[in-house]
């Protein structure tokens, strides 16, 4: 048997409801891995929990997300960095004169205009989600607080050019990875078939345009709506009694004396972190190509970068942006070695939460995994279809596994082959239900509390992690149901 029925539903079913009603997100991933482990055990409450305890240990069997546990903790260092160093303060500073100019020229909606910034900014870095997400909620959440918008709309705006900006301009692992599982699939141009399926792609086209007229008009709706009065009206850019995902010690970290307000402190450590990851991605992957000398130079170049390892490139990436920045801090005389050390223990003590949390929500991927959901989920959704619904059914399934697993690549490999399966027998768009499963995937992580995107995305912003979920979640809702719209009028005339 390759999944638990019903059951096997249970575990992410409670854990998300358990935390969105709580507010206690730690302890009710810890309850969801434990139904989990009492279920595989037999429903033996004894061995379920001694096997929920060695699931926790377990994930760091797994490289990935040990690395992704470190990565996610070092950067609150390159944060305390950034900040004590006088970076942020002169980045502010350049920011702040160049609102001043557009307000001279009679631009005087400087939160639309700073808004617009960290919007173009994460668009611009597609080569890894986790990069995007740190960098944008790094270098704005300091700007956001100063012009009072809440924390959530930025990890909102974090989050929505994320993993959309990454699967839309696929020249990184996303786009490698997509290709492997089409080429498994016995397609034997999946490149030709991944841009003809990229154009109905709709749900992150619609995130990314949400968010822009979201901006534009300045006009929220549910919760997020309630945060923005709030800001607006009591200055407060995260609610009384939220508990942000960063240490406060490391967020309100002040320039120390010895160093001047200059931006380059700042976007000098940021720029390498971003432009190591492609370095990082070639480096990782070279070997593991075939006869790569077989190909020209640039196709070597392509075939390494999607062949790279995501979580490797991101972990060199920061430790390098670490290297440069206390190389040019000490040449500045702004810290001694002591006291470069002293900011790393300490940044990085700030997000051991985020660290505890990433182990847990990797923990409840594998019980998800080992319990079959989504394989349950999609034999459900399988067998009662007309053609034309196919391609809604197949977004909607993938979203739901994915909301359930916090995993968007974990969901592309179970809904693609059986998307394709399902469409190749009755006669369905080839095309139209990749995107679905791809936009479907995608929808379902963007949404889900236990991804490790919406998770970093929480920490970026130093946003209460629940807070961010919720008030996210109308405008990922919206574009989801245009999307299943379009894929029922598209998929029954075409």
């Amino acid at each position: 048997m390759d999944h638990y029925g019903f059951w096997s539903l249970l575990p992410p079913l409670v854990a998300i409801i358990l935390a969105i009603k709580t507010r206690q997100v730690f302890i009710s991933l810890l309850f969801g891995i434990w139904i989990g482990w009492f279920i595989l055990s037999d429903a033996n409450f004894l061995y379920g929990t001694l096997n929920t305890i060695q699931a926790l240990v377990d994930v760091f069997k797994d490289a990935g997300n040990t690395r992704t546990i470190i990565f996610s903790s070092l950067v609150g260092a390159l944060i305390a960095f950034v900040q004590r160093s006088g970076g942020v303060d002169g980045f502010i500073e350049v920011i702040n004169r160049f609102l001043h100019r557009l307000d001279e020229k009679g631009h005087s909606n400087p939160k639309k205009t700073v808004e617009i910034m960290a919007w173009l900014t994460g668009v611009a870095i597609f080569v890894e989600s986790s990069i995007n997400v740190l960098t944008v909620g790094s270098i704005y959440r300091p700007i956001f607080d100063r012009l009072k918008i809440p924390r959530e709309k930025l990890a909102y705006i974090a989050d929505s050019i994320s993993a959309p900006t990454c699967i839309l301009i696929p020249l990184n692992a996303w786009g490698a990875y997509i290709m492997g599982l089409l080429l498994a699939q016995g397609i034997t141009n999946p490149l030709h078939a991944m841009i003809l399926a990229y154009p109905l792609n709709f749900y992150p086209i619609f995130a990314m345009i949400i968010v822009v007229l979201v901006i534009l008009l300045q006009k929220d709706f549910g919760p997020m709506r309630t945060a923005e009065r709030r800001a607006r009206e009591e200055g407060k850019v995260i609610r009384d009694g939220a508990t942000p995902m960063i240490s406060t010690e490391v967020i309100s970290m002040q320039r120390t004396e010895k160093a001047t307000p200059k931006a380059r402190n700042m976007i000098v450590p940021i720029a390498t972190m971003v432009g190591m990851m492609p370095i990082g991605l070639v480096y990782s992957g070279w070997s593991q190509v075939e006869n790569i000398d077989a190909y020209p130079l640039w196709e070597q170049i392509l075939l390494a970068l999607g062949k790279g390892s995501g979580s490797t490139a991101v972990l060199w990436a920061v430790l390098t942006s670490l290297l440069v920045g206390a190389t040019m801090y000490r040449v500045q005389r702004i810290f001694h070695l002591n006291e470069i050390i002293d900011l790393v223990f300490k940044g990085i003590g700030g997000l051991i939460p985020l660290a505890l949390l990433m182990m847990l929500a990797f923990a409840i991927g594998t019980v998800c995994r080992d319990l079959g959901t989504g394989n349950y989920v999609a034999e459900t959704t399988r067998s009662w279809l007309s053609p034309g619904l196919v391609p809604a059914i197949v977004f909607v399934a993938a979203g739901f596994i994915a909301f359930s697993t916090g995993t968007s690549w974990g969901t592309f490999a179970i809904m693609i082959p059986i998307g394709m399966q399902m469409a190749q027998n009755m006669d369905a768009n080839i095309y139209l239900t990749i995107a679905a499963a791809l936009g479907g995937g995608v929808f379902g992580d963007h949404s889900s509390p236990i991804s490790d995107t919406t998770i970093i995305s929480s920490m970026a912003s130093a946003s209460d992690h629940i807070d961010h979920v919720k008030t996210q979640l109308p405008y990922a809702l919206t574009a989801g149901v245009i999307t299943v719209v379009l894929y029922i009028l598209i998929g029954l005339f075409l």
